[in-house]
């Protein structure tokens, strides 16, 4: 460590995301303090950050820190986490900031940020998004923890988040303790989704629509020109035009149809759950990567049960309903999403501002989109929306697409072909607009095998049937 530097940040975990971070930085004219277990990659911050300060250990990192000092950690989450935040807040003074940048369960943040609030120590749980390319030239921002420790490092994060197109930071506090960390839970599940719903339009026009490839990028990027924009969008188009360089073949042609997860989207899709709020697509498309996981079961499958018969002629219409399915599925998926955060919110009385959430959402981050403008508008003139689908612009599209989205699933499920985010979000959306449902089957069920009481419908209160049978 050259003598005498003094850091404004140090980061210890100096990997992919947090090199990148810690070169954003350096750019917007932070001295940067790093350190890693690993040497290799403390010698690529070096070369990353020619001014930084490469240090060997965490405590010579917080040497090199100038006071209160700021600390972010960029370590797998997890057990990581905890064991530097054992060894570090001993060492650690009143009004030191310590960052958690990984993608945290959002419950660990708030048992870590009462950990250090007994020792005086501000935690903030840092949701990050936009990948490696957006660590660097400028990721969104969900803050979570007090509006003192978030306020002391806010002129540093402000400075590395992305820009939305008028020019905003996509940085916010988005609440207390774990509260960003559950944000960008969401997002990731919302990004599971929508990714599930691309998926699944490219493989309906590939293998029922019998499009090429180069017709899929044009029909993709098309899209990508409309209210379908979106960063997802946008790469969907790059991959259907690149070639696989070892054989030239198409490279969706090389790549083999089994997709890994690391767990954010089955931590939304269980936290829905305890929150007692719908998000079935999410957790289709959580369902969907399990299942092609199970790529040996499949071909044998496949072998045994003999697909359908050919699908009646497609329509003309056949890829601009794909669109419709796409873009009112994608409609589906970002409401289910923001009701998840708005539970969330509730339960832990967080306050989460959901303008907020949109307005960071706009750039840097892997769901940025078109839509995410026409969610901003729709929150900023009814804060307290139930439902992202009761704004009259959303619910116009929703309107638009309706029958194109039919059309593309009933023509799916005629031909054999899975498409289970598409189908669950229209099923959302059928459930969710009708007054009368199917759980009145239910409530008397349970009535009668477990004398649990059902509610009627001409007057308040429990009651229970004695059942003949």
């Amino acid at each position: 460590m050259a003598q005498g530097t003094i850091a404004d940040i140090g980061v210890i975990g100096l990997g992919v995301m947090g090199r990148n971070l810690a070169a954003n930085l350096a750019d917007h004219g932070a001295m940067v303090a790093g350190t890693d277990l690993d040497a290799g990659r403390r010698a690529a911050f070096a070369a990353a950050v020619p001014n930084g300060v490469a240090c060997e250990t965490a405590e010579e990192l917080l040497a090199a820190l100038k006071a209160p000092r700021v600390v972010l950690i960029m370590v797998p989450a997890g057990p990581a986490v905890d064991a530097l935040l054992a060894a570090l807040l001993p060492r650690l003074s009143d009004g030191d900031v310590l960052i958690d940048g990984g993608n945290s369960h959002y419950q660990d943040t708030r048992r870590r940020a009462a950990l250090a609030a007994e020792a005086g120590v501000h935690f903030v749980g840092l949701g990050v998004s936009g990948g490696e390319e957006g660590a660097r030239r400028g990721p969104a921002l969900m803050a979570g923890g007090t509006a003192d420790g978030i306020g002391r490092v806010a002129p540093l994060l402000q400075a590395i988040a992305a820009r939305a197109a008028d020019g905003t930071p996509c940085f916010a506090r988005v609440g207390p303790d774990g509260a960003g960390h559950f944000v960008k839970m969401i997002h990731n599940g919302i990004e599971y989704a929508d990714m599930q719903l691309i998926a699944e339009g490219y493989h309906l026009l590939r293998h029922l629509g019998g499009f090429s490839y180069d017709r899929l990028a044009e029909t993709f990027a098309a899209w990508n020109g409309g209210e379908l924009a979106s960063y997802l969008m946008e790469i969907t188009a790059d991959i259907l035009r690149t070639p696989d360089p070892e054989t030239g073949a198409p490279i969706l042609e090389v790549i083999q149809d089994a997709a890994g997860q690391k767990g954010t989207g089955h931590w939304a899709t269980t936290t829905a759950m305890e929150l007692g709020m719908p998000a079935p697509t999410i957790a289709e498309a959580v369902h969907a990567r399990c299942l092609s996981a199970l790529k040996g079961e499949r071909l044998r499958a496949a072998d045994t049960f003999p697909p359908p018969p050919p699908a009646a002629t497609l329509p003309e219409t056949f890829a601009a309903d794909v669109g419709d399915a796409l873009l009112c599925g994608r409609i589906a998926v970002y409401a289910q999403g923001f009701a998840v955060i708005a539970a969330g919110s509730a339960r832990f009385g967080w306050d989460v501002d959901l303008a907020a959430v949109a307005s960071v959402w706009r750039g840097g981050c892997i769901i940025r989109a078109r839509l995410v403008d026409r969610i901003l508008a729709a929150l900023t003139r009814a804060p307290d929306l139930p439902n992202l689908m009761f704004d009259p612009d959303i619910g116009a599209l929703l309107a638009r697409g309706e029958a194109g989205w039919r059309r593309a699933v009933g023509a799916a499920v005629a031909a054999g072909q899975p498409v289970p985010a598409m189908a669950s979000a229209l099923s959302y959306w059928d459930g969710y607009r009708s007054g009368r449902l199917w759980a009145n089957m239910i409530q008397a069920q349970r009535d009668c095998f477990g004398a649990h009481g059902y509610e009627r419908t001409d007057r308040p209160g429990m009651v229970h049937t004695q059942w003949g049978r």
